[in-house]
């Protein structure tokens, strides 16, 4: 498979800053020839809807800043429209549940939540903060905007709330040490071989 092409699903895949000692580890290429592609990649992107960005030795994809117009209408018809299922059923979990990681809302939910986070982070239900376990990750949790969008003065306001907190979600370890995403970085990794 091509490298370049390799880059690009592992750093689609991630959808967060990804560093080269991740892209060289699940490449199996050297730190030369990453970077190498990585400036090609970069070259190749900048006519095209999407650029990489690079910043303190991580890489990411960004929507091009040319189509910056089209996109803030996009997100401002976003804000206008009712929140979906998937985003309502999101942001329950985070505020009954939060802090808490998106891996564990993914695994409560079962399904991929980068985007519905995401949208809830834009429109400011919610927040991310530093998980004090593992500086590599964030937890979110409800905003003051939230109990405003809600009309609620305090997170205790929430139906059964001091019922569904005490819950202790049990999640199995290896689910909480290999995120999704790393299980697809694995698969890419395996199909190298």
């Amino acid at each position: 498979m091509n490298l370049k092409s390799i880059i690009e699903t592992i750093l689609f895949v991630c959808a967060e800053p990804t560093d080269i000692k991740t892209l060289v580890k699940h490449t199996k290429h050297s730190e030369e020839e990453v970077r190498t592609a990585l400036a090609q990649l970069a070259g190749e992107h900048n006519e095209r809807g999407f650029v990489l960005l690079e910043k303190d030795g991580s890489w990411q994809f960004a929507s091009n800043p040319a189509n910056a117009l089209y996109i803030d209408e996009l997100v401002k018809s976003e804000f206008t429209q009712e929140l979906s299922r998937s985003s309502l059923e999101t942001l329950a979990i985070i505020a009954y549940k939060g802090p808490i990681s998106r891996i564990e809302v993914e695994y409560l939910r079962g399904v991929n939540s980068s985007f519905t986070v995401r949208n809830l982070l834009m429109r400011g239900l919610i927040e991310r903060i530093e998980n004090p376990k593992d500086t590599r990750s964030y937890l979110y949790r409800a905003t003051f905007d939230f109990l405003k969008h809600f009309g609620l003065t305090s997170m205790e306001q929430l139906p059964r709330f001091e019922e569904f907190k005490k819950q202790v979600i049990e999640i199995p370890e290896e689910k909480l040490e290999t995120p999704a995403h790393q299980k697809s970085l694995d698969s890419v990794s395996k199909e190298q071989k």
